[in-house]
């Protein structure tokens, strides 16, 4: 019994210290991020490890707020990039919730060609369709316009919002909706007041995924964008390395910048997820 029960606590002791390795391993490129915008310059190339900066120093991010990048304010590079992660998430989410109902929900023919067809396309690098949608959005009309960004990332976040969506939606029993139909709710109001708040959960969490990959997208919005005014903020991180010199500190202190709304965004929408969650389970 004893032999059992210090097995049993030596491996709750392993797994705490494998997680903490894992948490700090992941944490750390962002402490010295942030610990890198606040060193004055003498600090950051230096061989010395400093792990804090004494004393810190407003210097990159007042330049960052005050000068900008290439000439343009760092609020309408951050504006760019929420315009856009936004859009996707919105529009993004509401064809992921109708595409993943119809695929869980309704029998029809190459149903699972349909679904194998989805992990294709997610097994595709970005960089083999860069030449098919720049093709595909000056045709249309969309190239330097952040709309043209906007479908791009819808198509390339939603196969793995439909795809994890389906797992929500299948998992709703059928009975729930057929109790409705019978109440005399129609199809729409089943929809909306029965199936969508229980799902909410996992259309947060597919809101989440294509919030941070939009958020960070770099290569088509290289690509698709050519005024520096329509560049979205991880574009506008490459005017500070130059031919011979690169700005560590702005650098830093412009991806610290970056950071924030995304950590605000996940502080908001991992309370709905939680309030989603109690919902759903109260109603199932």
């Amino acid at each position: 019994m004893n032999d059992a029960l210090t097995r049993k606590r030596l491996g709750r002791v392993a797994l705490n210290a494998a997680g903490v390795i894992v948490f700090l391993f992941a944490i750390f490129p962002v402490y010295w991020m942030v610990a890198t915008a606040f060193k004055p310059n003498d600090q950051i190339f230096t061989t010395e490890f400093i792990p804090f900066p004494s004393p810190p120093s407003f210097e990159h991010i007042t330049r960052v707020f005050t000068k900008g990048v290439a000439g343009h304010s760092i609020w309408q590079y951050l504006l760019n990039s929420a315009i856009v992660a936004v859009s996707v998430v919105v529009i993004g989410a509401l064809f992921a919730l109708f595409a993943a109902t119809a695929v869980a929900r309704f029998k029809f023919r190459f149903r699972t060609s349909f679904l194998i067809l989805l992990l294709i396309v997610q097994m595709v690098p970005a960089e083999a369709l860069l030449i098919s949608l720049f093709t595909m959005v000056k045709r249309f009309g969309m190239y330097d316009q952040l709309i043209g960004l906007v479908v791009v990332n819808v198509g390339l976040t939603l196969p793995f919002s439909v795809w994890m969506l389906r797992t929500f939606v299948a998992a709703v029993p059928r009975e729930v909706e057929e109790a409705a139909w019978i109440d005399g709710a129609g199809r729409f109001a089943t929809f909306w007041r029965v199936l969508f708040p229980l799902v909410a959960p996992g259309l947060v969490a597919t809101s989440i995924f294509s919030f941070i990959t939009t958020w960070n997208e770099f290569i088509y919005a290289l690509t698709l964008i050519s005024t520096q005014g329509n560049y979205t903020m991880p574009v506008a991180l490459q005017f500070f390395v130059g031919q011979r010199s690169t700005d560590w500190g702005g650098i830093m202190a412009a991806s610290t910048l970056m950071t924030i709304p995304v950590l605000i965004f996940f502080l908001l929408v991992q309370r709905r997820m939680v309030s989603g969650l109690v919902a759903g389970a109260v109603k199932g």
